[in-house]
């Protein structure tokens, strides 16, 4: 598990058609003064495993599940940086929301424009993962914890409003309109969907929308 605020900046390199070489580029010490063979590290939001450690970095094997839902194998993510921070660990600070590593699927930069005091940055999610994006809520884009500025249901889209540090520190600021990027949904919304959705063997009628709201979970 993981908080969505970025350590540190790394490259990725394949080394075989599942193997991957991660070197750090910046903040290095942040990651690596800890880091141990078997940790979770999550590299532009997906949560892989250090198998080897070395001098700058660590390998790690990506699914052909992970492959196939993320933007790691894609040409324009190994020609960039990607975003890198360690697993939470217990007593840690939760700085962001809970992020799993579990990327839903990909979603497209659609524009990044400055403003006085921020950078709002306008993405388009596929419908399996922009039903769970509301006004004010989290979502993990490239690892990072962000709050949805403006949410457009109509054309799958949100708009995330970007500090300067964050925009300058993580690969936000690597980004053109049309890049792809990783999202994850909030998991609290996926659960209050399975909650409220038919057909489950728990006790349905005494979860309903009222008594999310009324207990706070809506």
């Amino acid at each position: 598990m993981f908080t969505g605020l970025i350590q540190g900046l790394g490259t990725i390199k394949p080394l075989s058609n599942d193997s991957w070489q991660i070197s750090f580029v910046s903040h290095s010490d942040a990651i690596m003064q800890d880091l141990a063979y078997g940790d979770s590290v999550a590299v532009d939001g997906v949560c892989l495993t250090v198998e080897e450690i070395l001098k700058d970095g660590f390998i790690a094997t990506a699914s052909p599940e992970t492959l196939r839902r993320t933007t790691l194998a894609r040409e324009e993510t190994q020609a960039r940086y990607v975003n890198l921070e360690t697993s939470l660990r217990v007593g840690g600070k939760v700085g962001g929301h809970f992020v799993m590593g579990h990327v839903d699927g990909m979603g497209e930069l659609i524009s990044s424009a400055q403003t006085a005091t921020s950078w709002e940055m306008t993405f388009a999610a596929p419908d399996a993962i922009a039903r769970y994006i509301v006004p004010k809520g989290s979502i993990a884009i490239n690892g990072i914890s962000l709050t949805v500025a403006t949410y457009q249901p109509e054309h799958s889209q949100f708009t995330a409003a970007v500090i300067p540090l964050t925009y300058s520190e993580t690969n936000l600021s690597h980004l053109v309109p049309g890049s792809w990027v990783n999202l994850e949904a909030d998991i609290l919304g996926k659960y209050v969907e399975k909650f409220i959705s038919p057909g489950k063997t728990h006790h349905q009628e005494d979860i309903t929308p009222a008594f999310l709201v009324e207990h706070g979970y809506l």
